[in-house]
């Protein structure tokens, strides 16, 4: 059974007593349809005659520390309202687990694409790639906004991100660990010991992937960028670094581009993406670029051990999660395989 489920029917007259008393000029009759397709926060539709929504909840269940911050997520999208950065908007957060059986907020319903392939097929060439300049601008837009002015000063730590990444991510993967991976084990002891420790800090989205991005319906445009949950202060590279890591993947190791035909397709190659962020930044390089891909490669391995963990426990939103297990090891071996021929172990 999956300790995950909310039962509709049972919620359905608390939520409706909720949202009529907290929701400005919310009108009934209206339906819950569960969204499927994410592995974190169970996410769901509520459409009404004229308007829709969604309704964001964390998971039931026993979760890990610090994981599912559904109430950051809204904080977040409720600061960058009207900074330029394309986020849907919030409208209410509801922290009484009695309501939904745990805390939730309501954001606006985007109409919309969400792409999973990153070769993007469904589109021509001159798509994709204003697709992609679309992406690595609005992640540097993100990186150049002043946190302060925003009110986000407390919203995480200044310095030290990556040291506290590998810290924590190092912490959830032993607490959902199936197995024993060599690889893993290795990446662990050196993104440890190599972590730069000069950086700069600025607001970080945390998981910035083509997915977690609505698109226009008909032009590639980025509507609303999504799923804000493990936003904080942070190092912009290793932030970028994430977004960019899909260029040392393979297809089958969580849908990347590594051996892929990119000038056929009008897809930028590493270097001409990651100078293009450069500028966008006005910046001449970033210092110690390889290990930041490295080091989200292995944030990447605990981050799926993580969602394997929860289908192992039943708190996995999504039934596609068990299989999820099965990636850990090859993303793993290929971080390491990257250790020894960028720093000649």
């Amino acid at each position: 059974m999956n300790k995950n489920k909310v039962d509709i029917t049972e919620k359905r007259p608390l939520i409706k007593k909720w949202l009529n008393s907290n929701m400005a000029n919310f009108e009934g009759p209206f339906k819950i349809i569960p969204i499927q397709g994410g592995q974190s926060n169970p996410t769901y539709m509520i459409e009404t005659l004229h308007k829709k929504y969604i309704l964001r909840a964390k998971p039931l269940g026993k979760l890990l520390p610090s994981a599912h911050a559904i109430e950051r997520e809204f904080i977040i999208l409720k600061a960058l309202l009207g900074t330029g950065i394309p986020v849907p908007k919030v409208y209410v957060l509801c922290e009484d687990k009695s309501i939904w059986g745990s805390p939730f907020y309501i954001m606006e319903f985007l109409e919309g694409r969400v792409f999973y392939d990153p070769t993007l097929p469904e589109l021509n060439i001159e798509e994709r790639k204003a697709i992609y300049n679309s992406m690595v601008k609005i992640l540097a837009d993100l990186h150049l906004l002043d946190y302060k002015k925003l009110g986000l000063d407390s919203f995480g730590k200044e310095g030290s991100y990556v040291e506290r990444q590998v810290k924590r991510w190092t912490t959830q993967y032993r607490k959902s660990e199936t197995k024993k991976i060599d690889s893993m084990e290795r990446l662990i002891d050196w993104v440890t010991k190599n972590t730069p420790k000069d950086e700069k800090t600025t607001l970080v989205h945390g998981d910035y992937r083509i997915d977690n991005l609505i698109f226009h319906p008909n032009k590639p445009e980025v509507l609303g960028v999504i799923d804000w949950e493990i936003s904080t202060l942070g190092n912009p590279f290793a932030d970028f670094a994430y977004h960019a890591m899909i260029w040392r993947l393979t297809k089958n190791q969580f849908r990347g581009l590594k051996e892929t035909d990119l000038d056929k397709l009008g897809i930028p190659i590493e270097n001409d993406y990651y100078k293009k962020y450069l500028e966008f930044m006005n910046l001449n390089s970033i210092p110690f670029w390889n290990f930041y891909i490295i080091y989200n490669m292995f944030r990447l391995s605990a981050i799926l051990q993580g969602i394997a963990g929860r289908a192992r426990d039943g708190t996995a939103s999504s039934p596609e999660a068990i299989k999820m297990a099965s990636l850990v090891e090859p993303i793993a071996n290929s971080a390491w395989e990257q250790v020894e021929s960028s720093f000649s172990l």
